[in-house]
């Protein structure tokens, strides 16, 4: 879903090495039930290999309060279920809940001559307040 996303904001983590972590930040639509909703969709996250495990990603709460001056609901993301545990331990904290058997449609652009159009996926899916 990224795919040539040009993300409103970057949220860049630097120390002495150079970049440390990184996520950006889309305002999209999405549907949930009938209704079109605002929300902002999280992704592009990453962080050092050397970096891992130091608890460097629960830096993600900086963007609560850009999401609020945005005025979404909330902030989302999918990512594939091998990363369950590594988000759960943030939902420890009140940072962000994992929701999984939710089934995500999203489209590709017509790049992929090779892939339909529209594709359903079984992710998990990130919600942050």
């Amino acid at each position: 879903s990224w795919v040539g996303a040009r993300p409103e904001l970057r949220a860049i983590g630097y120390d002495s090495k150079g970049i440390a972590a990184h996520l950006g930040l889309l305002r999209r639509f999405i549907k949930v039930g009938a209704v079109d909703l605002l929300v902002a969709e999280l992704g592009l996250y990453g962080v050092r290999s050397d970096l891992e495990g130091l608890g460097i990603a629960r830096s993600i709460h900086v963007m609560s309060p850009v999401l609020h001056e945005l005025g979404v609901p909330f902030g989302f993301g999918t990512v594939r279920h091998a990363l369950r545990n590594h988000l759960e331990r943030f939902g420890r904290h009140g940072l962000m809940t994992v929701v999984s058997g939710v089934c995500v449609r999203s489209t590709h652009p017509q790049v992929h001559l090779h892939l339909s159009a529209t594709r359903v996926e079984d992710v998990l899916v990130v919600v942050m307040p």
